[in-house]
């Protein structure tokens, strides 16, 4: 039997071991190359570390923080502003309250430097001055009471008038204990001037 003579075309078709691994991996080239693991990096150079490496100047500036944050809330206090407020001191019903006392002239804003003069009366050793003290005293005590009762009933009508009666809150209390305190003491301090009543 006579050999068939070799066709060089037909080894011109088989597939090249390079070929045949492109084939089988879906067309990618070979040697793609190790991947390079770019997430893992990424959020290892975004963690911080839970102790700082100096831990003074973390306290120092964990303090300076504190600091302007407890600042920032009394000066807050002071001006009035709601989110500063302690709860008993919120809304605009007390807001008024507070704008009506300041606003008004109350007798038992001078009990302090009244009590004051009559602990230096009781050093004079004439009895009587000291007795005389002491009934100015109780005198005194008994205007800056009916003087706050005064208040409580006006405040009470103002406000039934403006937020409407039954909605009113109790604030006859809360209005006699500010206007016993002079008015440079008062917290949150005054907004408004004497005379300038809220509408």
């Amino acid at each position: 039997m006579a050999k068939q003579p070799v066709n060089p075309e037909s080894n011109s078709a088989a597939e090249s071991l390079e070929e045949t691994t492109a084939r089988l991996s879906g067309g990618a080239p070979a040697g793609k190359g190790q991947a390079t693991p770019r997430r893992r990096e990424q959020e290892a150079a975004n963690k911080r570390p839970l102790v700082p490496d100096d831990r003074k100047l973390a306290a120092k500036q964990a303090r300076a923080k504190s600091m302007e944050a407890r600042d920032r809330a009394r000066l807050g206090m002071a001006a009035g502003e709601e989110k500063y407020l302690p709860l008993r001191e919120r809304g605009p019903q007390k807001r008024f309250a507070r704008d009506y006392v300041d606003a008004r002239f109350n007798v038992g804003e001078f009990m302090i430097p009244v009590m004051f003069l009559v602990i230096l009366l009781t050093f004079f050793p004439d009895p009587s001055v000291q007795t005389y003290g002491i009934l100015a005293l109780w005198a005194f005590f008994l205007v800056a009471v009916v003087d706050a009762v005064v208040l409580g009933f006006l405040l009470t009508r103002k406000m039934e008038a403006k937020f409407g009666r039954g909605k009113a809150e109790r604030v006859r209390w809360y209005a006699a204990m500010r206007a016993l305190q002079l008015r440079p003491m008062r917290l949150p301090k005054p907004q408004v001037k004497r005379g300038q009543y809220p509408s």
